[in-house]
């Protein structure tokens, strides 16, 4: 078979996206996981080298991961991991009470029996899934973490707004870096599953304050827990360094 130059062009470009696109999820899931260290350069050379790619497609991923915030950009400097700050996730706590506050309202406005469904479906499948490993308790169930982000997402559906699911998901994607700095905090106690079940009764029934309520407190918890940590420490920014690298 001969191909022609646009044929080949296409390939290569399709070829670049495909580098790009799994460099991308790479670093970000080590970002959320907090594998590398906050506050830290990252080197084209060094993701190149880490990740198995080149230089076009690294800068490609990293440019992306810098709209969704999750990265930092120096003019002329190159990329830096975002720091974590206990004054950072206040203000992420608050943005993200607000624009839930506004979806969650919008979704029960609009339900549908189908909304109804997936919202006990997500519920009944989060229940079901145990939130640490049953050989570890020390770690958390990667299966939780995709149910927990599903039934997020399945509350807030309905709002008909693409825009603001998309900004929640940026949000919980930040506040989930904040999430792993709090593992194994001792001072707030709390029943996750039944803060979750508050939450989509109280929405299933129709309750919009209700179900504002408990889920704005169901968040400020998650950040009592992670201040706690902040305490802990003298230097919180390396909470979620667990895998120090040179450059």
């Amino acid at each position: 078979m001969t191909y022609g130059t646009a044929d080949l062009n296409d390939e290569g470009a399709a070829s670049k996206s495909t580098l790009a696109s799994t460099v991308y999820h790479q670093l970000r899931d080590d970002l959320l996981h907090g594998v590398l260290e906050t506050e830290s350069k990252l080197r084209v050379e060094w993701v190149v080298s880490r990740y198995g790619a080149g230089a076009s497609p690294v800068r490609e991923a990293l440019n992306r991961l810098a709209s969704e915030g999750l990265l930092g950009r120096h003019d002329q400097r190159g990329f830096f991991i975002m720091p974590l700050s206990a004054a950072e996730l206040e203000e992420l706590t608050r943005t993200r009470c607000w624009l839930e506050e506004r979806a969650l309202r919008e979704a029960i406005a609009n339900r549908t029996h189908e909304w109804e469904e997936q919202l006990v479906l997500a519920l009944h499948r989060l229940s079901r899934t145990p939130r640490r490993l049953p050989e570890d308790p020390s770690v958390t169930n990667p299966d939780w973490e995709k149910l927990h982000r599903a039934f997020h997402r399945a509350l807030i559906s309905a709002c008909r707004s693409r825009w603001l699911v998309g900004f929640c998901d940026q949000l919980a994607d930040q506040a989930y870096r904040y999430r792993q700095m709090a593992r194994g905090g001792t001072g707030v106690q709390r029943d996750e599953l039944g803060e979750h079940r508050k939450i989509a009764e109280r929405a299933l029934d129709g309750d919009a304050d209700g179900a504002v309520e408990a889920l704005l407190d169901h968040y400020r918890l998650t950040t009592a827990l992670c201040m706690e940590r902040f305490s802990q420490s003298e230097d919180p920014k390396t909470q979620l360094g667990k895998a120090r690298r040179r450059q």
